[in-house]
């Protein structure tokens, strides 16, 4: 049975599941689809054409579904989709997409979003990601599942976060950067992979042991990129993690990889 606060207000219009609590002081749009099982604890703005998925716990001062940050936005209709079984925390911001980045941000499913995370128009966003203390995506960015990233990070638009990746806290990704890989820093480098994610997640020590080899092959100072990536391909074409990442850095992307800090540099 729907629950909702006597000072809520829910706009006429708004799409409300089953079982779905709505706290005191909320405000949901009239566009708005909460899905079975969706809490608003208090205080919770829903705004615009925003879906939020079956489960998922919105904590007080959240705002989502507002007008995205982004001067070329003429109140066009877009839309953010937001998964099942999310926590979102207190005041993270998530915006709808622009008609030029495709007209929709989309979250994944089993996220962890902490105090102050703000996720950019256009966003795509996988499963299981979690995104730490003010860690802020702009706009464009893609997150592949089970990415972390620290507390105040913050990624620059069009980049690409690879499956598995660890971001450290307080860097700066200008880059793409590689799935399994773990950067840190002011303008953050590549410093080695998420092993200790790798190993929280089940993966075996073969799959390890391949991905560090393949790993310092990809990076050595010997040849280009190119004639190192089809080496590599060649010899652990057999293995998913290490193909994920050749494919990853192959496909077409509006940014450079992220790469390892050199001796000379």
């Amino acid at each position: 049975m729907t629950k909702i606060h006597s000072t809520a207000v829910v706009e006429k219009g708004a799409q409300l599941a089953d079982s779905v609590v709505i706290g005191p002081y909320c405000v949901v749009g009239p566009d708005v689809t909460l899905e079975e099982g969706v809490e608003l604890v208090s205080h919770v703005v829903v705004a615009g054409h925003t879906r939020i998925g079956a489960r998922t716990r919105v904590f007080p001062f959240a705002s989502l579904g507002h007008p995205p940050q982004d001067l070329k936005f003429k109140g066009e209709k877009t839309t953010l989709e937001i998964g099942s079984g999310n926590v979102i925390r207190e005041h993270v911001t998530m915006n709808p997409g622009t008609a030029g980045g495709g007209g929709v941000t989309r979250i994944g499913n089993n996220g962890l979003y902490m105090v102050g995370a703000h996720v950019a128009h256009d966003c795509k966003v996988g499963n299981n990601v979690i995104m730490a203390n003010n860690a802020t995506l702009g706009g464009h960015v893609e997150v592949a599942d089970f990415a972390f990233l620290g507390g105040l990070s913050a990624v620059h638009q069009f980049v690409r976060i690879g499956g598995h990746a660890m971001i450290g806290g307080m860097s700066g990704i200008e880059a793409d950067v590689i799935p399994y890989g773990l950067v840190m820093g002011d303008r953050a480098r590549l410093s080695g992979l998420n092993v200790v994610g790798l190993k929280r997640r089940g993966f075996s020590r073969d799959d390890i042991h391949k991905l560090r080899t393949a790993y310092r092959l990809l990076f050595a100072q010997e040849g280009t990129m190119a004639e190192r990536l089809d080496d590599v391909a060649s010899l652990y074409q057999e293995s998913k993690p290490v193909m994920d990442i050749v494919s990853f850095i192959r496909s077409d992307s509006a940014r450079a990889i992220c790469l390892p800090k050199m001796d000379h540099d």
